[in-house]
């Protein structure tokens, strides 16, 4: 169990863009991307970027929404709801109503390419049998 000293000096320890690039598997171009959109707002020391612990979880979070198909601005918009004071209620409510709406696209997207395999199923029958007809 780590003590509170511990866990404060994790808190305030400092990242530099390649130790995240290399631990969540992405680019130093993507860091400095998220950057750019302002989803992220690292520290400067002269060219040296240098990112907080509040940076790395925002970078591990928006890599979470783009994995359950979230765009960049859905990412920041639930991301930005934080509010530890109101036991992020707002926040979570946000989250929830966006994957449903995401569950719900993904699910007639499946019916779609199911209805696709029947039509691509059904078609090569024909064709096979038409084959067969005329050996």
């Amino acid at each position: 169990m780590q003590t509170r000293q511990q866990q404060s000096d994790k808190n305030q320890r400092l990242f530099s863009i390649s130790e995240l690039a290399q631990e969540f598997g992405i680019t130093t171009r993507t860091i400095r991307f998220y950057e750019e959109k302002g989803l992220i707002e690292p520290r400067r020391q002269g060219q040296k970027r240098l990112y907080t612990a509040a940076d790395r979880v925002r970078i591990k979070l928006i890599l979470r929404g783009k994995r359950i198909g979230m765009t960049l601005q859905e990412s920041a918009e639930v991301i930005d709801l934080y509010d530890p004071e109101r036991n992020n209620r707002q926040q979570l409510h946000a989250l929830i109503t966006k994957i449903e709406h995401r569950r719900s696209t993904l699910l007639q997207q499946k019916r779609d390419i199911d209805d696709m395999l029947a039509g691509l199923d059904e078609v090569q029958e024909v064709c096979e049998t038409a084959l067969a007809n005329h050996s």
